[in-house]
């Protein structure tokens, strides 16, 4: 079955090439039925020789110097049509955010996200925390230490005295955008730290890069990853959420890099955990896509939340499969001005979202009944993985997705514990 598009009144405009970019686009696609534009840094990515994507990779798309005049340009040669703007990764999001406050953006383009200042500050883990406690959203018990502290050694040593929670415990960026902008050998998106040893020198290495922000010091909340959920939302541009989808975590990714990153998903609600974040949204009028991982903590028997992250998550098709689709809560909203109906939904039925082979479901998924709705789910076609859909088939792109799908036999075998 080919791909067949319609001419429409506005163009999606993609930044990035990952899951999210192709998941994002994959939305338009089935909506709509257009093609989406991808600036993206490499030849490499789902997104690449997708024939559902126009994909245009510059290394440096993700600079200033480049981001705007490239989209601009873009927008000036489809002046009659809506260009509807949305980046796939932080950096992405803080670029449109910031051009948008500016007023340096053309005026055919639009973009669902509301004040840069906000959007910074509610990314910044610490913030976040403070915003919890203020609406009585359960978070793990947490140490913010400083540059200043690496500074000086017995400063240093004096504050991680302190620490009241056991090893292990988890430490990460505060600001997950300027981490990243400063690479490192031994860099991961978060670590898991057995000694006091290895804290100061995860501490060292991490100052050592460039970084100058906070990291979290964090209390590790017992258990694997099936104890683990992600919430999605979207807020109108007036801060309501008009749609929140929850996601039981069966696996996650445990590659350096990719620790942390969703693997497997079944949409589950939970009223009483989604509401106090819904009430968190709307006193921020947030706006947009925000994106929270949380964890069960069988102690308190509490959901703890980890992040909040000012964008649709890298497993966002996990939303659109359950019925949910992401890109016609922006298109309805930012380019036909059409009302909400209902004003609020949330997903109730089940639907498994996965980027690993059933063999790695059936093998590392530890809890006999989720393993089995899974496996269920499967055979009865309420499934999908989101970087294969009928139609998009180039060979370079199916070998490469395959390649990568089948990989995690590997990945699993060597990381997952």
């Amino acid at each position: 079955m080919a791909l067949t598009f319609t001419e429409r009144e506005f163009i999606p405009v993609l930044l990035g090439g990952d899951i999210n970019v192709y998941s994002v686009a994959r939305a338009f696609y089935e909506e709509y039925q257009v093609k989406s534009v991808a600036f993206g840094k490499y030849h490499t990515g789902p997104a690449f020789r997708s024939l559902m994507i126009d994909y245009r990779p510059n290394e440096r798309i993700d600079t200033d110097e480049v981001f705007l005049p490239t989209v601009n340009a873009f927008a000036r040669e489809h002046a009659d049509k809506k260009i509807v703007l949305m980046g796939c990764g932080d950096a992405y999001v803080a670029l449109i955010a910031r051009a948008q406050d500016a007023g340096a953006l053309e005026p055919n383009i639009t973009a669902p996200y509301g004040p840069f200042e906000l959007m910074d500050s509610c990314q910044k883990k610490e913030v976040f925390y403070q915003l919890c406690e203020k609406h009585g959203v359960p978070y793990p018990h947490t140490f913010t230490f400083t540059a200043a502290m690496a500074a000086d050694p017995g400063t240093m040593a004096e504050a991680l005295d302190g620490l009241d929670f056991p090893y292990p415990m988890i430490l990460k960026p505060s600001d997950g955008i300027a981490y990243w902008e400063h690479p490192f050998a031994t860099q991961q998106k978060a670590y898991t730290i057995g000694s006091r040893e290895e804290l100061e020198s995860v501490i060292r290495d991490v100052y050592a890069s460039g970084y100058t922000d906070d990291l979290i010091i964090q209390d590790r909340v017992p258990g694997n990853d099936e104890y683990m959920r992600v919430l999605t939302s979207y807020s109108d541009r007036t801060g309501k959420v008009r749609m929140m989808c929850l996601g039981h975590v069966l696996l996650e990714e445990h590659g350096p890099h990719a620790q942390g990153n969703h693997a497997c998903i079944i949409t589950e609600p939970n009223d009483e955990l989604m509401g106090g974040v819904r009430e968190l949204l709307e006193d921020l009028h947030f706006v947009g896509f925000s994106n929270f991982d949380v964890k069960y903590d069988e102690r308190d028997g509490s959901f703890k939340f980890f992040d909040f992250n000012t964008r649709q998550g890298r497993s966002n098709y996990y939303v659109t499969g359950s019925g949910f689709n992401v890109a016609r809560y922006v298109v309805e909203e930012y380019v036909y001005g059409r009302p909400f109906d209902p004003a609020f939904e949330t997903a109730r039925e089940e639907h498994l979202w996965t980027v690993v082979p059933r063999g790695v479901i059936r093998r590392y998924v530890k809890d006999p009944e989720l393993r089995a709705r899974a496996l269920r789910l499967m055979r009865e076609g309420r499934s999908v993985n989101p970087v294969f859909i009928k139609g998009d088939f180039t060979f370079n792109r199916w070998l490469r997705m395959v390649h990568t799908t089948l990989r995690h036999y590997k990945i699993f075998k060597q990381y997952y514990r």
